[in-house]
Protein backbone atom coordinates (compact mmCIF):
# COMPACT_ATOMS: atom_id res chain seq x y z
CA UNK A 1 0.00 0.00 0.00
CA UNK A 2 1.32 2.93 -0.89
CA UNK A 3 -0.11 5.28 2.06
CA UNK A 4 1.68 9.49 1.79
CA UNK A 5 0.28 9.79 4.93
CA UNK A 6 1.78 6.99 6.72
CA UNK A 7 4.77 7.49 4.84
CA UNK A 8 5.35 11.12 6.24
CA UNK A 9 4.83 10.23 9.75
CA UNK A 10 7.53 7.02 9.19
CA UNK A 11 9.90 9.84 8.12
CA UNK A 12 9.10 12.82 10.80
CA UNK A 13 9.07 10.21 13.49
CA UNK A 14 12.10 7.92 11.82
CA UNK A 15 10.08 4.46 12.26
CA UNK A 16 9.72 2.26 9.66
CA UNK A 17 6.04 2.61 7.51
CA UNK A 18 5.34 -1.06 8.28
CA UNK A 19 5.35 -0.18 11.81
CA UNK A 20 2.16 2.35 11.81
CA UNK A 21 -1.47 2.16 10.76
CA UNK A 22 -4.48 4.49 10.83
CA UNK A 23 -4.14 3.38 14.86
CA UNK A 24 -1.10 4.30 15.81
CA UNK A 25 -0.82 7.28 18.51
CA UNK A 26 1.75 8.56 20.69
CA UNK A 27 0.57 5.83 23.51
CA UNK A 28 1.67 3.27 21.00
CA UNK A 29 4.85 4.88 18.90
CA UNK A 30 7.61 5.90 21.90
CA UNK A 31 9.19 8.40 19.35
CA UNK A 32 5.80 10.27 18.97
CA UNK A 33 6.55 13.02 21.36
CA UNK A 34 5.58 16.39 22.22
CA UNK A 35 8.38 17.71 19.74
CA UNK A 36 7.87 14.90 17.27
CA UNK A 37 4.10 16.30 17.18
CA UNK A 38 4.79 19.63 16.49
CA UNK A 39 7.40 18.69 13.86
CA UNK A 40 4.16 16.65 12.18
CA UNK A 41 1.63 19.29 12.07
CA UNK A 42 5.07 21.22 10.12
CA UNK A 43 5.61 18.61 7.98
CA UNK A 44 1.63 17.43 7.05
CA UNK A 45 0.87 21.51 6.50
CA UNK A 46 3.46 21.46 4.03
CA UNK A 47 3.21 18.15 1.97
CA UNK A 48 -0.49 19.36 1.76
CA UNK A 49 -0.69 22.67 1.34
CA UNK A 50 -2.95 23.11 4.24
CA UNK A 51 -3.06 25.29 7.80
CA UNK A 52 -4.12 23.65 10.71
CA UNK A 53 -5.70 24.76 13.11
CA UNK A 54 -5.51 24.42 17.10
CA UNK A 55 -8.52 22.45 16.88
CA UNK A 56 -7.16 20.21 14.60
CA UNK A 57 -4.43 19.38 15.86
CA UNK A 58 -5.70 18.68 19.55
CA UNK A 59 -8.36 16.34 16.71
CA UNK A 60 -5.23 14.32 15.14
CA UNK A 61 -4.63 11.67 18.21
CA UNK A 62 -3.99 9.04 15.91
CA UNK A 63 -3.47 8.74 12.15
CA UNK A 64 -6.48 7.90 11.06
CA UNK A 65 -7.71 10.81 12.50
CA UNK A 66 -5.21 13.18 11.03
CA UNK A 67 -6.58 11.40 7.52
CA UNK A 68 -10.30 12.52 8.44
CA UNK A 69 -9.07 16.04 9.44
CA UNK A 70 -7.28 16.36 6.38
CA UNK A 71 -10.03 15.31 4.37
CA UNK A 72 -12.77 17.61 5.91
CA UNK A 73 -10.33 20.14 4.39
CA UNK A 74 -11.06 18.48 0.63
CA UNK A 75 -7.40 17.04 0.63
CA UNK A 76 -6.72 13.33 -0.35
CA UNK A 77 -4.78 11.50 1.78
Amino acid sequence: MDDTLVQLFAEVLEVNPEELNDNSSPESVKQWDSLAAMKLVSAIEDKYNVRLSTKDIMKMSTIGRARKTLQSKKVAV
